[in-house]
């Protein structure tokens, strides 16, 4: 089933998102807010908004299906606006295991959330398709800024070791009521470090947890 209105043109969502809005009595009022809150690009405000966040969550799968959730931070800009329907964020150094852009190589889809937890409580959710970029990839792309190749460039110890660049294929709001309003507080920041401690050890006391694909001498910890 593809839900249409009366001209023929396809609504947002998925065969499954409209299944589900007929089984639960909610199409309506899916209906008024993909006409009213839903667009296909990044609007003034959206672009706005996305330039002052700090931290994004980005969900990710595999060819299979298998999927994957994670964080992403820097400092307020550091996900780049290119224009209204491409956005751009920075994968620094982590714990080398490249979930997400793993993921990306092997399936483009990504859904992406900002939330602002600190002034507006509000959400912006992002969907579209991702691509990998390299840093030496840059100058040679459309549309990417003076600002997007300096800071491909080591600052302080830290610089993108690549490029995420997403197709905005939808944009729409996460509304406030249920997101907490959050007091920041100043933590330094020790950007890139393999310091166990300054990375929250074995918060989770993990390291000596069974695990199926494990056995002794049979893979190197590196």
């Amino acid at each position: 089933m593809t839900a249409t209105i009366d001209d023929g043109i396809k609504l947002p969502g998925s065969k499954g998102e409209h299944l589900a809005q007929a089984k639960f009595g909610t199409t309506r009022r899916a209906l008024a807010f993909y006409n009213k809150q839903m667009l296909t690009y990044l609007n003034p405000l959206m672009r706005e908004f996305i330039g002052y966040q700090e931290l994004l969550f980005i969900a990710t799968s595999d060819a299979h299906g298998e999927c994957d959730c994670s964080l992403r931070a820097g400092s307020p800009g550091f996900v780049k606006v290119l224009d209204d329907k491409t956005l751009a964020y920075p994968e620094y150094r982590g714990n080398g295991v490249m979930a997400s852009v793993g993921n990306i190589l092997e399936n483009p889809h990504i859904g992406i959330i900002f939330i602002d937890f600190f002034q507006h409580t509000v959400g912006l959710h992002v969907n579209g398709k991702a691509c990998v970029v390299e840093n030496d990839e840059l100058p040679h792309l459309p549309n990417v800024s003076l600002e997007i190749i300096e800071a491909s460039q080591i600052r302080g110890g830290r610089s993108p070791e690549r490029w995420i660049f997403v197709e905005v294929e939808e944009a729409y709001i996460h509304c406030s009521k249920h997101v907490p309003l959050l007091k920041k507080l100043d933590k330094k920041i020790h950007w890139g470090t393999d310091d166990v401690q300054q990375k929250g050890g074995d918060a989770f006391k993990a390291k000596d947890c069974s695990r199926p694909w494990h056995r002794e001498g049979s893979v190197s910890d590196g």
